[in-house]
């Protein structure tokens, strides 16, 4: 892009009431970034879901002054970017409506042609959690895939430095500028994650790592995979929101079951007892459930039980599955004149029995 167009692409970011969506709307309108400031306001106003209050600050000559300032500071640091509309943006993310405009980035991150995985989780890593990270970790190595995650304390560094010992690509999404790493604490592993992944952010040089700024990284982190992972979580945290997003963006998203007792695994059990996410124990169910191609040797540790006591209900969904295969939990539902709840309810007991197994997109089958 030439400056011009960066440097309007920066002003429409900086400006308060203008919002990703809203900026593709004005872009698409006008036919470029720089022509969206200099269309008339009447014309702008045909625009759907633009009205006036989108438009204040549009001619506010305080973001053009911080959109130069910033583009400078791109050009004097060699601060790789790229913009919304350039064929090397990431290709899941551009899916996303609320996708950035631009993201900035460092180290050597290839994703073309390959799977990313996103694994979030609470600060407050147990023992439990620390030991499926790794293991999930070396149970996906056999793939090569790129591990995304948010950089923070507990699950977020402990799925990334074990990516790091794995060989395995993996990247960071900031919440704040790459002029700073935060925690501090994890600047010393800035240059093992460049060598093997790197960073990107939305987010300006000037910006701070504040709470809004985390909310607003986790979409980028739930739209730049195709499954998102909650290892642990607590009833409220910023992984259930990144798990939230991932499932409206209609990304498939898992969680590890913990005791009902156990603070830490309250949130990761509350997203399966709602059906937002799949229940996983290993990597290997992980692979298994989302039908990516592994090596033959790995399995996915489900063997079907003998001797299987069935109630009558059960017996009748299990001749349903037997008879027609694989079928989704509505199907289920009509075809053996249950109620939705009923019909989750039951299939989660006959999942515990070793009769069923649950696939993406609510299916179930026989195993």
């Amino acid at each position: 892009m030439v400056d011009k167009e960066i440097i309007a692409v920066l002003r429409l970011q900086r400006i308060p009431r203008i919002g990703d969506i809203t900026a593709k709307k004005l872009i698409a309108y006008c036919g470029s970034p720089s022509a969206v400031f200099s269309d008339k306001r009447k014309h702008l106003l045909k625009i759907e879901g633009i009205g006036s209050w989108s438009l204040e600050g549009l001619k506010d000559e305080v973001y053009l002054k911080e959109a130069i300032e910033e583009w400078e500071y791109i050009q004097r640091n060699n601060v790789a970017y790229t913009y919304y509309q350039d064929e090397a943006f990431p290709s899941r993310l551009l899916h996303c409506p609320d996708a950035p405009l631009i993201l900035f980035h460092r180290g050597a991150i290839d994703i073309q042609d390959r799977l990313l995985i996103s694994v979030v989780g609470t600060r407050n890593m147990t023992s439990y959690g620390a030991s499926f990270c790794k293991e999930l970790v070396k149970g996906l190595a056999p793939l090569d895939p790129v591990i995304v995650s948010g950089m923070a304390y507990g699950v977020d560094i402990c799925v990334q430095k074990e990516a790091v010992t794995q060989g395995i690509q993996t990247i960071g999404c900031l919440a704040h500028g790459l002029n700073q790493i935060y925690p501090k604490v994890h600047q010393e592993y800035v240059a093992e994650i460049e060598k093997n992944g790197g960073f990107i952010t939305e987010f300006w040089s000037t910006s701070k790592p504040d709470r809004e700024n985390f909310l607003r990284r986790n979409r980028i982190i739930a739209g730049l995979s195709e499954a998102t992972v909650v290892v642990e979580s607590a009833e409220r945290g910023g992984s259930l929101v990144t798990a939230d997003l991932a499932f409206h963006y209609n990304r498939e998203v898992f969680a590890v079951p913990g005791r009902v007792n156990d603070e830490f695994s309250k949130g990761c059990n509350d997203l399966i007892k709602k059906q937002k996410a799949q229940m996983i124990s290993s990597a290997a169910e992980l692979i298994y459930f989302m039908g990516w191609d592994v090596d033959k040797n790995v399995t996915i540790g489900r063997q079907k039980k003998l001797f299987v006591e069935l109630d009558e209900v059960e017996q009748r969904v299990f001749n349903f599955l037997q008879e027609h295969g694989r079928q989704e939990l509505d199907t289920i539902s009509l075809a053996c004149e249950l109620p939705i709840f009923k019909a989750s309810s039951l299939l989660l007991n006959m999942e515990m029995k070793g009769v069923v197994a649950p696939l993406p997109g609510k299916y179930f089958e026989l195993i």
